[in-house]
């Protein structure tokens, strides 16, 4: 980092990616700012810096080796950041810890008295992380899969058995128990992590429950999609249409591959089909009807929402907006960890859970090759009107954009 660039990070301020410190603080306090970056997206600590931003510099002589064994002693797991002196004026120097962005062991830990505490950063704060954003950390560095969690107070009786038939003997072509065998069902499905053994009872897991359940949010109150038509560009009370759409992710099928009752992807598509517009044109005298959409990219981008999703944020659905000019998925978390959206267009195949993809993949929900979003979603629709999609994640969301027309048609 060169003079000019640190002159632009102080003058902007503390933030969520920048922390200014003395360098004769506690170890410990110093262990809580690295930890709280490396938690969310990385960033910079600078030591010498005053919080009104003066520059009083470094005042330590052995300032690397106290850094690196802070991060090896007070920081669990240990990291190695990158750390360097620039020059700022005169015999005034500032130390320059960087966090990298993509740290794959969260969530990190700082000693606190004789006690491990994970924290996260608030703003240009850090503080101590809730239980929830404890677990969602561990959930997005795939330490932890919470789609095969137990969902406490849940049974075999909170799972719709017609569609678990369907699924094991339609869809992966394989023996079943009777309906009646309960025994015999709960064993397959704990082998098969629809359900799990906690003490001694078989329960059903989040993944399990929002695949199969019978009433998923009766448990799970983010199990669901919210969809709203819109008149025009932006959010309107006076909506077209507004749904909430519930049940189990999956439909019923026969053996022929016909649906005998739909779930929940087939619901939302069909809110589509009702509220996005096509357009008509005469080829060769015969009438064209083109979609606003593609169906495959919508099926596309739903699928992925659900599938991905950060289940760990309660209460909050995948929202679904059609506006006059676009189409927009809301997914509730950030991207799993290390994955970004460069990453997605070409193709990366992490997943946050595990058990809601590999059942998609048998009913053919997703594609085996874990190339959805290059070769459908972004593919689809530069062939259906030129346009790309935009693929935005923020700090507690993610969000699919689909373009209705190309705005630079006609110029």
């Amino acid at each position: 980092m060169n003079r000019t660039e640190l002159m632009e990070i102080i003058r902007n301020d503390e933030s969520s990616g920048v922390e200014f410190k003395r360098d004769d603080v506690r170890p410990q306090s110093m262990a809580k700012e690295i930890v709280s970056l490396a938690n969310l997206e990385g960033g910079y600590i600078l030591l010498g810096v005053e919080k009104d931003r003066t520059v009083t510099g470094l005042t330590r002589s052995d300032i690397e080796e106290w850094v690196m064994n802070i991060c090896s002693n007070n920081i669990q797991p240990a990291i190695i950041p990158y750390f360097e002196i620039v020059v700022w004026e005169g015999d005034k120097k500032i130390g320059v810890i960087t966090i990298p962005k993509d740290s794959p062991d969260k969530p990190y830990k700082a000693l606190r008295g004789s006690q491990w505490v994970t924290f996260v950063r608030m703003g240009s704060t850090s503080r101590e992380a809730t239980r929830e954003q404890e677990q969602r950390l561990y959930h997005a560095s795939g330490v932890i899969r919470y789609d095969v969690k137990p969902v406490p107070g849940s049974s075999l009786k909170d799972l719709d058995i017609g569609r678990l038939i369907n699924y094991f003997r339609d869809i992966r072509g394989q023996t079943c128990p009777a309906e009646e065998e309960t025994e015999q069902w709960e064993t397959l499905l704990v082998n098969t992590e629809i359900m799990v053994e906690s003490r001694g009872k078989a329960i059903p897991t989040v993944g399990g429950l929002l695949l199969f359940g019978k009433n998923p949010n009766r448990y799970l109150p983010q199990a669901g999609i919210s969809a709203v038509a819109y008149p025009g560009t932006e959010k309107d009370y006076e909506a077209i249409e507004r749904v909430i759409t519930r049940g189990p992710i999956v439909a019923r099928f026969t053996a022929e591959e016909d649906i005998v009752d739909t779930g929940l992807v087939e619901r939302v598509l069909d809110f589509v089909r009702r509220n996005a517009g096509s357009s008509t044109y005469l080829v060769e005298g015969r009438r064209i009807d083109k979609p606003d959409y593609p169906e495959e990219v919508i099926r596309e981008t739903i699928v992925n929402a659900i599938a991905h999703r950060d289940y760990t944020i309660s209460g909050t659905d995948i929202e679904l907006s059609i506006y006059s000019d676009r189409l927009e998925v809301i997914s509730p978390g950030r991207l799993p960890n290390t994955v970004t959206v460069d990453r997605m267009k070409t193709g990366c195949r992490v997943t946050r859970n595990e058990l809601i993809k590999e059942v998609l993949r048998d009913y053919h929900y997703v594609e085996a090759t874990g190339l959805g979003v290059p070769r459908k979603i972004v593919a689809g629709m530069l062939k259906h009107n030129g346009t790309e999609p935009d693929l935005i994640e923020e700090e507690y969301s993610f969000t699919v954009r689909l373009w209705k027309e190309n705005p630079n048609v006609g110029e």
